[in-house]
């Protein structure tokens, strides 16, 4: 009783911080973010291209230790000129988009890590952007997540039902007279910046699960497609808050502390719902 009752003083002593509370306004800007694009990525089978984007960013990392450059400048127009070429590729080639992803994702892997070998002396910044820590965020961070959350909810909100319709069935979206490709790139924009700048929160090796799990346990949950975007955004949020709170009170890293509470209520909806087990 007393170790609870100490780990509860600590962890609010710890919420008074600015640097905590910084983590939990990000947490709950990027839960939203995640959640929101999280559902067109699922949907659309893009889960494999925000993975090979957030490994791919590896290379911007080690540029910008290299160039001593804050790596999130470096990250952010690195990820966005890599997913629209690789987007490019993808349309102007014969190849299946899984044959392109894994060459691209396997030649900036490779590259990355030859760069990542000629940085001498302290790691830190780049151990901390491969694994992340959302409690080394700054305001910086906070105005750039949210100018793309008001971005990409503006232009995916405004346009969801021609959104809903290139997601089940891009050859009529694109006979009814929607600018098919123009939504393609740009969507393809929003998620390269968000894979850039949640990188910082959850590292490049596990940015794909802060997109995709939210998302995707939302989607066992529901098949209507409002619910389902309202509960990926909830979910992308509150785990986000819980997995920080958890890393602060058990003292573990905070990226894959995120993830894997997100993977536990993943596992806990999937049983609830697919298993027909009835939660007590």
């Amino acid at each position: 009783m007393y170790l609870g009752i100490t780990a509860v003083d600590n962890l609010v002593s710890l919420l008074q911080l600015p640097f905590m509370q910084r983590a939990i306004v990000g947490a709950v800007l990027m839960g939203i973010v995640g959640g929101l694009l999280g559902c067109f990525v699922t949907l659309r089978s893009l889960s494999f291209f925000s993975h090979a984007v957030g490994h791919a960013a590896l290379v911007g990392v080690a540029l910008g230790v290299l160039l001593q450059i804050n790596p999130t400048w470096m990250l952010l127009p690195f990820t966005l000129v890599f997913g629209v070429v690789v987007l490019y590729f993808i349309d102007k080639t014969d190849l299946a988009s899984d044959s392109i992803l894994s060459i691209v994702l396997s030649g900036a892997l490779a590259i990355g890590l030859i760069l990542t070998s000629f940085i001498q002396g302290y790691r830190g910044n780049l151990m901390s952007v491969l694994f992340g820590d959302i409690l080394a965020i700054d305001n910086t961070d906070l105005v750039l997540t949210l100018i793309l959350l008001v971005v990409g909810a503006v232009f995916l909100l405004s346009t969801l039902s021609q959104q809903i319709l290139l997601t089940l069935n891009p050859a009529v979206a694109q006979v009814q007279g929607i600018p098919v490709q123009l939504y393609r790139y740009t969507f393809v924009v929003l998620l390269s910046l968000a894979v850039a700048i949640a990188i910082k929160a959850v590292g490049v090796l596990l940015v794909n699960a802060f997109l995709v799990i939210p998302a995707s346990t939302a989607k066992v949950m529901t098949h209507h497609f409002s619910r389902f975007l309202i509960m990926s955004v909830i979910i992308g949020s509150t785990t986000s808050i819980v997995g920080i709170l958890a890393s602060a009170l058990f003292k573990l890293a905070s990226g894959p502390s995120i993830v894997l509470v997100q993977f536990i209520v993943f596992i806990l909806v999937f049983g609830a719902f697919k298993l027909k087990i009835k939660p007590t």
